[in-house]
This record gives C-alpha cells, structure tokens and sequence, in this order.
C-alpha cells in the first residue's frame, strides 16, 4: 500500500504539447449543472424559511461597527474613551466586543460605507465569490492550466462543499473567513512570474493581519525555503501592524501592549461546542478554562513543531498544496479559538484529496484512488450542514440555524458565560458516550487528517520539482510550475 500512495504521490513527466483531452466539455457542463443545484437550493432556503433561519449577520455587524468607530461616527465612536475601538460597549444584546486588529478595524471601514441592507446582500455574493476564488487558485496550484477543465473542476468542487456546515455558517454571520483563505490561495500559490515574484507572500501577510491565525504560514514558509516569500509575509503584517499605529494610536497600544491579542476568553467560552481547536476540546474534557491551560499549551508545542515540519517537508518533496493545507490544519488546531465557521479550509481540502483520486485512477492505483476518493466524500459528510433535526434533536442547540454534527449535543448559552463566567455545571463539561465524539467532530477529524499528512510527509520520496524561490525558467516556461496528467 505504500508503493501505492508513493506511486501517486511521485510526480512524472508528461508531454509539453496540448493535447485536446475528451471530456473536459463535460466537466464543465457538469460542474455548471451541479453548482446551479447547489446555489439554486439556497435560494429555496432561504426563500421557505424565515430570515433569522438563512442568516444573523452578527459578526459583519461587529466588522461595520468598527468601521464606523474608526471613522467617528457617533454614536459608536466615543471620544472620551481611553481606547474607542476595544472600549466600546459591543454590539446587540451580547455586546459583542470588536475581537480583530485595528488593521482590521480600518478595512472595515470601507464596508461601513455600504448600507447595511445591501451590505446582507452582497456579504453572502462576496462568499460565494470567495468560495469559487478559493477552489480556482487551489486548482492553479495543483497545477491546472486549462480554463475549461479548470472552470468544471472549481464548479463541481464548489457545488460539493457548498452545504458544508462551516461555509454556510460563514455565509449566515457574514463572516471573512472565505476571503481571507481566498487571498491566502491566490498568495501563494500563483505562478512564480517575475511580475509576482517579488510581492508574493504580501497577501498571507494582511491576512494575518486581519485575523493573526494566518501568522503560521510564516514558520512553514521559512521550513520550507521560501525566504523570500516568508519575508513578503512577515512585510505585509508589519505594515498591517504600523498602519494601525499611525491611523488609530490609542486603540494599538492597547491592543499589542497591553495584551489585549492573547486574550482569547476576550471572544467567548473557550469551551463552547462552536470552539473546534485544541484549546477547545481539552477544555471540554478537562471541565475548566484555567485548568486545561498546561495541558493545551504542551499539545501546542507538539502539535505546532510536528505540524511546520510535516508542511515544510511536503512543500520540499513537490506538494505545496499539500504542505499550504497542513499549514493551515496546523494553525486551526493550535489557535485558541477556532469557531466552527473557521474550518472553511475543508473545501479546498476536499478538493485535493478528490483531484489525488483522479491521478491515482488514472495510473491504475485502485485502491490508492479508492481511498482518495472516499476521504473527499468522507470531509464533505463529515462536516456536512446536517439539520439536527434529522438525529431527533427537538428544539434545537443552537437557536434556528442548527446545522452540523457539532451542534446535536447541549451547548452552553454564550449569555451563561458573560453573566456568571466559567462554571462547572455548563453543558459541554458533562458530554458522554456519541455526544464526545460528535461534540469534538471537527477537531478530531482535523487530528485524523493531521495524523494522515504527517505520514504521508515522511513516507514521500525527497522532492520532485523545482522549489519556487529558485531562480531559473523550467522546460514548462518557469521553475515551479507543475505538469500533471489530471489538468
């Protein structure tokens, strides 16, 4: 079995010409066929259901209020405020604070702009956009050139994790999570061209400094030898970081200085069902926020060290797809907080295990293929939208949107912690038997997939193609550039 994932994995040769591959049309019509019937059950969604069920745009209106804070609209904005942007109230009946940076705050401003009714509006186009974004460059960086081919690929691959839980929810908050991967993608895995030689990493690098989970790409960049682009990287979140400090002062200071970005109790229950990292599932075993503190902080190490290494080593042995996406596992696991709707990162996951599925069918690796294409059915399952409903759970967990495999057990009410703070009689500390498993479903499967890409980064030959940050043009007109049988 291990010839045969290597076999897969161990890149070849193919002819430079274009062949006219037969089926690519197909590919297409099918991927528009399958993605019209996922979008156009959406519609029907939220057409039959009322609107608190399709969407509670909390998070973008936390993301608008900050925009309005940095530009001084009253009555947000508060001048006598030592900080007015982490001072401020929050929003609605939660007072959700604003939990992002204060680069943050200033590309909010620009949404601010935006009426808030057409904001609901273009928030749920803007994922959807970001969504197939993110699916094309994930593509490009497998190595697919064809346009046709490529465009069929993003659609069905789109139309397959469209009803997964964590895109949907994304689309239900209004969160940022499917631009911010998209950005991430196109970063990184873009043709190196002398054009975009020298910027690229920039992107990974305002992401970051957005939200400073994407700050992990930057050890694996190094690990992995792209100097260059790690310096890009780091560039881009410095800039992200001095932009705050000149535009809003006060509101930086508190935020680097005085800790206020380690503080990750500051966004809610570190223990709640919608935290699906680490942090997250040792404080729901353990039954207490400070007493899971030790033990998270060693499966950090351990799982930060083994996760950079594991990326790096993928990347050097000619999968960067693969090594971006363990980057990515590695820094949901490690974070303290990882909400449900930050596993967006399974659809381009999805996607590449379904594409190795191809290859390895292709080259008469059946059961290689077999299993390739059973963990891309698996992902999509895994974290499908599954209405609770459907395991008999009557009222619901979590409100009207109650979607996922996470939410069948009981959950705590995020108002309990605000009111009474950490308490051994929350839900999630006395979960048992099924509830454990599904409770934690995201981040055990995360676990099972970290596991399986740590294996497969030792089991790969050494590397197979240029490295990007080489300088020199390859047979295909630039080093780097990946010729597969599958594009």
């Amino acid at each position: 079995m291990v010839g045969e994932v290597r076999s897969v994995l161990t890149r070849t040769k193919t002819p430079s010409g274009k062949q006219q591959r037969p089926g690519h049309w197909l590919l297409l019509l099918a991927g528009l066929v399958a993605f019209a019937v996922a979008l156009g059950l959406y519609v029907v969604y939220m057409v039959i259901h009322p609107k608190d069920y399709t969407m509670d745009p909390v998070d973008l209106a936390v993301y608008r209020s900050g925009g309005l804070i940095v530009r001084h609209v009253r009555p947000l904005y508060n001048p006598h405020l030592a900080a007015p942007l982490y001072d401020w109230i929050g929003y609605g009946k939660l007072h959700l604070p604003f939990t992002y940076t204060p680069f943050a705050a200033i590309a909010f401003a620009l949404i601010s702009f935006v009426p808030w009714s057409l904001s609901l509006k273009l928030s749920v186009a803007v994922d959807i956009i970001a969504l197939l974004a993110a699916l094309w460059f994930t593509l490009g960086g497998l190595g697919y050139r064809r346009v046709t081919t490529r465009l069929g690929a993003t659609l069905l691959g789109a139309a397959a994790v469209f009803w997964t839980e964590p895109v949907l929810r994304t689309m239900y908050l209004g969160q940022v999570n499917l631009v911010l991967m998209a950005l991430i993608i196109w970063d990184l895995c873009q043709p190196d061209t002398p054009r975009s030689r020298w910027w690229k990493g920039f992107g990974t690098g305002i992401a970051a400094g957005i939200k400073l989970t994407p700050l992990i790409f930057i050890p694996y960049l190094l690990l992995a030898r792209k100097f260059r682009q790690a310096a890009m990287a780091f560039a881009g979140f410095a800039f992200t970081v001095l932009l705050g400090f000149v535009i809003l002062p006060k509101d930086s200071t508190k935020w680097w200085f005085d800790g206020l970005f380690a503080q990750g109790g500051r966004t809610g229950f570190e223990g709640w069902a919608g935290n699906q990292s680490l942090d997250g599932i040792i404080t729901r075993l353990t039954g207490s926020v400070n007493g899971a503190r030790p033990a998270w902080i060693l499966a950090v190490f351990l799982v930060g060290a083994a996760g950079i290494i594991a990326a790096a080593l993928l990347d050097r042995k000619g999968h960067a797809m693969l090594g971006l996406l363990m980057a990515a596992l590695t820094g949901l696991l490690v974070s303290p907080i990882s909400w449900d709707h930050h596993w967006v990162w399974i659809a381009p996951g999805a996607v590449v295990a379904a594409y190795y599925a191809v290859r390895a069918w292709r080259r008469g690796a059946r059961r290689a293929a077999w299993a390739c294409g059973l963990l891309a059915v698996g992902i999509v399952a895994w974290f499908g939208a599954w209405p609770t409903s459907l395991f008999g759970v009557q009222p619901p967990n979590l409100g009207k949107d109650s979607l996922g495999l996470i939410w069948i057990p009981k959950n705590t009410n995020p108002t309990w912690y605000q009111w009474y703070g950490d308490r051994p009689w929350f839900p999630e500390y006395h979960w048992h038997g099924l509830a454990l498993i599904v409770g934690n479903a995201y981040v055990l499967a995360g676990l099972a997939l970290f596991g399986l890409l740590l294996a497969v980064s030792l089991l790969l030959p050494q590397r197979t193609k240029e490295h990007d940050d080489e300088p020199g043009r390859g047979p295909a007109g630039l080093r780097g550039r990946l010729r597969l049988p599958a594009a």
